[in-house]
């Protein structure tokens, strides 16, 4: 009997997987709450020079606000005062006749800037001036997080293999919470940085285990059920920071708020259960058998499990030796997991990658931040549900392939939009953003399904370091608009598209039995799932 059959027996989606969910539920809320906390906290509002430095006596004094930018600051093409010039000396001269003949020397900005409050309270901009030629450090802000999550998340792969879900989660609740609110009360930007760069790695830890540990806990048929139910935590996660975001407008209190949700997680920890799975797997079969009882007798399914033993727990996972212990270079080993391994990467590189290039560039179309944001977290829910449809009915291969190759498109009409019409813009990036958040969501459980048990962990700590890589570098993406005000569009639709072609050369598990070994992924698919049907 192999344990997916046990677990269909207690039934692989009861009150037991439910409770399971909830336990983790407000831990995965915080992850989209940090992910995409640089749409607010890194705002860059609008902003001039400070010409109080041009103060010449009575003149300048006496003038208006609005005078004051017309003599003291030069314009751009569409008549809005520069961001980050202003003139050496007044012109007064611009006061009646703007088309002066005397040249007009300007410099950088020689006392600072001032900002816009109307918006945002305060950012990581107005604290530290990253703006104009500084403007570089604001988008690393976001890189060095995401770069802390990339390397978090195949060492916290790593450990929950080695050490189990369990634990490793406990470890990654209480180190995030910790950084964040040390990157809150920073005193300089390489202090935020480096806090931000160890709240990242500590929230990769959440990211990958807690799908893992789901998806194990249940059976075969509901599996793309509990996927989709499991990455509906990210929509709530979504409108929750647009809602914390829309009430807390100061950067530093932004930061405590979005990270409170672990305190919850935190003390429902003691009610989270190890993975059976993962026990069974590493020869614990006296552990994974009292979980499977309390999970039969919470589901009420405590008769079907009488005959079910320590020893035929590990006859299902068919191990090979208890305490052998795999790693990252396991993936490479055998062809089929090297494909495996090598196109499953390219596709988390591609889906984070341009997910990201749409959702941390919510000031690009026009619209008010808070609002955009808002649609793109409501667009969300209705996604996810056809999202479950398309994988019961077409599989994970062509949904995947379909979901990157519709965003492509989208971001190629966008490139041909005109930016006055803003509206329209907008409509396109939300279907953009819409099939993007399908494919991630789909990814997900489509690399659980993929690897062996043994180093799943391990293969989700990889894809996610594929990842990361692309969120890291997207942010900076945006900076090649001085190059070419198209190129950032065009590079994230190239990128979608091909990671949508690398997609159709994955396997299909719909309705596939879960890998244990290694050497069930050079098995044809279709053998373990006529395997699994004769049992």
């Amino acid at each position: 009997m192999k344990f997916d059959n046990i677990l269909s027996e207690v039934n692989g989606f009861g009150n037991f997987q439910i409770r399971l969910f909830l336990i983790q539920m407000f831990s995965r809320m915080t992850l989209p709450c940090h992910f995409l906390l640089n749409n607010f906290m890194a705002a860059v509002p609008s902003h001039h020079c400070n010409v109080s430095a041009l103060q010449d006596g009575a003149v300048f004094g006496n003038l208006t606000f609005h005078q004051k930018l017309s003599v003291g600051i030069p314009t751009e093409r569409d008549g809005t005062p520069s961001s980050c010039q202003m003139f050496t000396k007044p012109k007064y001269q611009y006061l009646m006749d703007s088309n002066g003949s005397e040249e007009a020397l300007s410099v950088s900005c020689q006392t600072g800037w001032v900002y816009d409050n109307s918006t945002f309270k305060s950012t990581l901009v107005t604290e530290w001036d990253l703006v104009c030629s500084r403007k570089g450090m604001n988008k690393a802000t976001a890189t060095i997080f995401f770069i802390g999550v990339m390397i978090g998340a195949p060492l916290f792969g790593f450990l929950a293999d080695r050490f189990g879900r369990r634990p490793m989660l406990l470890v990654s609740y209480l180190s995030s919470l910790t950084f964040a609110v040390l990157s809150a009360f920073s005193t300089s930007y390489v202090m935020f940085v480096i806090m931000r760069f160890f709240t990242g790695m500590s929230l990769a830890g959440i990211s990958i285990i807690s799908i893992a540990l789901n998806v194990e806990w249940c059976s075969i048929e509901r599996r793309t059920f509990s996927g989709v139910i499991i990455s509906l935590d990210w929509t709530l996660g979504n409108w929750l920071l647009v809602a914390i975001a829309f009430c807390v407008r100061e950067w530093r209190m932004l930061i405590i708020a979005a990270t409170s949700p672990l305190i919850l997680s935190i003390i429902a920890w003691r009610w989270l259960p190890e993975s059976a799975r993962w026990l069974v797997a590493k020869g614990k079969a006296n552990a994974a058998h009292q979980y499977i009882v309390k999970c039969a007798e919470i589901n009420n399914r405590s008769k079907s499990i009488t005959s079910i033993t320590p020893e035929i727990l590990v006859e299902s996972a068919q191990t090979e030796t208890p305490d052998q212990k795999h790693t990252i270079m396991d993936l490479f080993r055998t062809p089929n997991i090297r494909k495996l391994a090598i196109c499953s990467g390219i596709v988390w590189y591609g889906v984070a990658f341009t997910y990201y290039g749409i959702s941390l560039n919510i000031t690009g179309f026009g619209l008010n931040p808070y609002l955009t944001q808002f649609i793109f977290a409501l667009i969300e829910m209705p996604m996810k549900i056809a999202v479950y449809f398309c994988l019961e009915k077409l599989g994970r291969r062509q949904c995947e392939m379909g979901a990157l190759l519709s965003t492509g498109l989208c971001l190629f009409i966008n490139i041909f939009i005109p930016e006055d019409k803003s509206v329209i813009r907008t409509i396109v990036a939300v279907l953009g953003k819409s099939m993007s958040e399908a494919s991630f969501t789909i990814i997900f459980l489509y690399t659980t399904e993929l690897y062996p048990t043994v180093v799943r962990q391990n293969g989700l700590g990889y894809t996610s370091f594929l990842a990361r890589l692309g969120v890291s570098i997207s942010p900076l993406v945006t900076l090649l608009d001085d190059v070419w005000h198209l190129f950032p569009a065009v590079i994230y639709c190239a990128v979608a598209v091909g990671s949508g072609l690398v997609a159709s050369l994955l396997p299909e598990t719909l309705n596939t039995q879960l890998p244990e070994l290694i050497e069930d992924i050079e098995k044809p698919r279709a053998k373990l799932t006529r395997k699994m049907e004769t049992e």
